[in-house]
C-alpha cells in the first residue's frame, strides 16, 4: 500500500504541474481543446489514472466532428461522368494513443486530428465498368402543367440517378430516395393523379416508383416487396404501379445477377424515363412488359379527393 502511493506522489512529481490544455486542430483549424485533468479518474491535480470511459466518450463526439463522407461517381444530367471522391473518418487507435500519451507526459500541447480514409463504394473505374449493356427501361408520361407536381418527380428522379445496386443487394425505394420532407424542397401537389395516394408533401413520388418498377421487372430484378394502389392510376397499365409512402408501403427489389446494375433516372418535361445497365458480360434474362399509357394521366384536385366519400 505504501509503495503504491509513494509510486503515485513519484509519478505526479514527474508530470507539469499545471500542462497546457491539448489544443485539436482539423484541416489546419482550433476544433476543440481538452485538459489533462478532464481526462483523470480522480479530479485532483496531478492524478496518474486515466478515466478510460470519458476518453472514450470524448472520441466518440470528436467523431462526429471530422466525419466526411464520400461520395459515389455519378452520371450528370449531360451524361457525363462526376467522379468519386473519398471521405474521411477518425482514426480511433492513433486518436486514443495520442490523448494517453498527453495525459503521462503532458506534451505535445497541439496536435492534426489523426484521420484515415473512407472509399465510396462506387468508383469511376466500376460506374463505366457497368453502363455498357443497356437491360431495362420504361418510360411513363405527367402533365407538366402540374408543376407542384413535376417538380417532386424531378427531385425523386435525381435522388434515384446513379444508384447501383451490387450482386445480392436490395434495394429499398424509400431507403435510398429519402423520407419527402419541405427541407429536401419538396412541395404539397394541389391536384394528383386519379387513383395515386397522396401522402401530403411529395405528390407524384409514385409515379417514379411505378417507372423504376416497370424498369427493373423488364431487366429481370428480383421482386422483393410491391404493393398496387387501392384504385387504378393511369400513369402506367392497370396491376403495373408500385406505390410507395414514408411511413407506409415500400418498393424493393434484388439484384439476381453476378454483376452490378447501374440505375439511369431522368426527367424532362412531360416524361420521366428509369434506364438499367450493367457490365457488356451479363447474362441478364429480361421479361416482357407492357408500356406506358401515352396519353397524359387524368388528375383531379386533392379537395375533390378529401370531400367525396370512401376516396
Amino acid at each position: 500500500m505504501i509503495c503504491s502511493i509513494m509510486l503515485s506522489i513519484l509519478l505526479s512529481l514527474s508530470l507539469p504541474q499545471q500542462p497546457k490544455p491539448l489544443t485539436l486542430l482539423h484541416d489546419g483549424n482550433e476544433i476543440t481543446t481538452i485538459n489533462r485533468d478532464e481526462m483523470a479518474l480522480f479530479q485532483v491535480p496531478g492524478s496518474v489514472f486515466p478515466d478510460s470511459e470519458f476518453i472514450g466518450q470524448f472520441i466518440d463526439e470528436l467523431k462526429d466532428k471530422v466525419y466526411s463522407a464520400p461520395e459515389d461517381a455519378r452520371i450528370a444530367v449531360d451524361g457525363s461522368l462526376l467522379p468519386e471522391k473519398t471521405g474521411k473518418e477518425l482514426d480511433q487507435e492513433k486518436m486514443e494513443d495520442a490523448l494517453y500519451n498527453f495525459f503521462y507526459k503532458g506534451t505535445p500541447s497541439k496536435i492534426s486530428i489523426p484521420l484515415k480514409p473512407v472509399y465510396p463504394r462506387v468508383d469511376s473505374e466500376l460506374l463505366d465498368h457497368i453502363r455498357a449493356m443497356l437491360i431495362g427501361r420504361y418510360t411513363t408520361f405527367f402533365n407538366a402543367g402540374n408543376t407542384e407536381r413535376a417538380h417532386n418527380i424531378r427531385l425523386a428522379t435525381e435522388a434515384l440517378n446513379s444508384k447501383v445496386v451490387f450482386p445480392g443487394e436490395t434495394f429499398s425505394f424509400n431507403k435510398e430516395i429519402g423520407k419527402r420532407t419541405v427541407a429536401k424542397g419538396y412541395v404539397k401537389a394541389p391536384i394528383i393523379v386519379r387513383g395515386e395516394l397522396s401522402e401530403g408533401i411529395g405528390g407524384g413520388i409514385c409515379q417514379v416508383s411505378s417507372t423504376l418498377f416497370n424498369a427493373a421487372d423488364h431487366a429481370g430484378m428480383s421482386i422483393v416487396q410491391r404493393y398496387s394502389h387501392t384504385k387504378k392510376v393511369t400513369y402506367v397499365p392497370s396491376g403495373r404501379d408500385a406505390t410507395v409512402s414514408w411511413y407506409g408501403p415500400d418498393f424493393k427489389f434484388k439484384n439476381p445477377y453476378s454483376q452490378p446494375i447501374f440505375i439511369r433516372a431522368k426527367s424532362l418535361g412531360g416524361m420521366m424515363s428509369v434506364s438499367i445497365y450493367s457490365a457488356a458480360a451479363i447474362d441478364f434474362r429480361p421479361r416482357s412488359i407492357p408500356g406506358a399509357p401515352a396519353l397524359l394521366p387524368e388528375e383531379m384536385p386533392i379537395k375533390m379527393i378529401e370531400e367525396k366519400p370512401g376516396a
